[in-house]
């Protein structure tokens, strides 16, 4: 059974940000305005962390510079709002089963950062640099599947709608136009990067304010304030504000505390005892999980362009891994940079983020 443990814990992770999909697009679909489920999202984290941080790293408080106070504050408008606010509108515009196969880009999206900002190497004379510049272009032509070309319609048995929104018949009526899936995959695209540069610009951040689970809180908290100025500023109507038992709650509490807390810790210890790579190489299962679930829970159409573009983004994904895991062995050393996890996270999410970074909306 120890054997089979990490194997189920990276199962867990992918069905909690299968559920993250999931909810993000019920509670959106239902009516809850985007910036307002950002701003209560942010809060829930900062309120999830704030105890924590103040508990295990109250001793390691530092004095916090106005040079580092605007960086931090550039990387949560940026690195969280932004990328959390565009999101939320690509959602609406196309589907979960898409959100779950975007992020597959992210850790190429940021390696291909990394290597314009000088951050990574891409040697093409080396097996391992052809292998990185394939996954990048497999993910380009992944992307651009979903965006150009739908195809047929592939139907599920059973499909319906859990939470009461409109049945698959009058789904099929409601089907996003090519405008604006087209749209929506942009955004996504414009969302994973604006992500995958606080990824590559927190560490040297990080430097001049090292105490981790501090630094984190205080993005959550900022970037609770500017969403909810962002909010106000677009949403007035008392209502949207409401939460009430019903799906916008749990998946306000949802995405602030489960993706935010718990995955943290089951992903350090998923690196811990196997490493990042093997973390990286379990996010297809997301895209699996959050297709099939998508189309039978929330009555998602699935189209035989989605499939093959998820396909080639996983290749990327695969391609751009390898290629890193060869240039290790060859090399004998540094930490690999990959995928995983939330944007708002914990202590040691934020130590594995320079070698994992999250999926996208975590």
């Amino acid at each position: 059974m120890k054997e089979k443990k990490p194997f189920l814990i990276v199962i867990l992770i992918q069905a909690i940000y299968c559920g993250m999909f999931l909810l993000s697009k019920a509670a959106l679909d239902g009516g809850m305005n985007n910036f307002v489920f950002v701003f209560y999202r942010q809060a829930a984290a900062t309120i999830f962390l704030a105890p924590l941080a103040v508990f295990f790293e109250r001793k390691k408080a530092l004095p916090l510079s106005l040079v580092t106070f605007c960086k931090i504050f550039l990387l949560s408008l940026f690195g969280i709002v932004l990328s959390l606010d565009i999101y939320g509108i690509a959602i609406v515009y196309t589907s979960a089963t898409l959100a779950a196969a975007i992020t597959n880009c992210l850790p190429v999206i940021t390696f291909f950062l990394a290597v314009l900002l000088r951050m990574e190497v891409l040697e093409l004379r080396t097996i391992a640099g052809v292998a990185k510049l394939a996954g990048i272009l497999f993910c380009i032509a992944g992307a651009a599947t979903l965006a150009f070309y739908k195809g047929p319609h592939l139907k599920f048995l059973g499909q319906h709608h859990l939470f009461g929104h409109p049945k698959l018949e009058d789904h099929l009526v409601h089907l996003p136009s090519n405008k604006a899936w087209i749209k929506g995959c942009f955004l996504f695209l414009i969302s994973s990067t604006f992500w995958g540069l606080w990824l590559v610009l927190q560490a040297p951040v990080m430097k001049s304010y090292p105490p981790k689970l501090l630094f984190t809180t205080l993005q959550c908290f900022l970037s609770s304030i500017q969403s909810f100025a962002i909010a106000i500023a677009f949403e007035r109507d008392p209502y949207q504000w409401k939460l009430g038992w019903n799906v916008r709650l749990l998946a306000v509490a949802y995405c602030g505390i489960v993706v935010t807390g718990l995955t943290y810790y089951l992903q350090a210890w998923v690196i811990e005892k196997k490493g990042p790579v093997f973390l990286a190489m379990s996010t297809p299962l997301a895209l699996i999980m959050t297709m099939f679930s998508s189309a039978i829970l929330l009555g998602e159409i699935i189209s035989l362009g989605s499939l093959l573009g998820g396909l080639l983004l996983v290749g990327g994904l695969y391609s751009v891994l390898w290629g890193k895991s060869r240039e290790q062995k060859v090399n004998g050393g540094s930490s690999l940079t990959v995928e995983e996890g939330d944007k708002e996270s914990s202590e040691l999410k934020e130590e594995v983020a320079s070698k994992n970074p999250p999926p996208l909306f975590v």
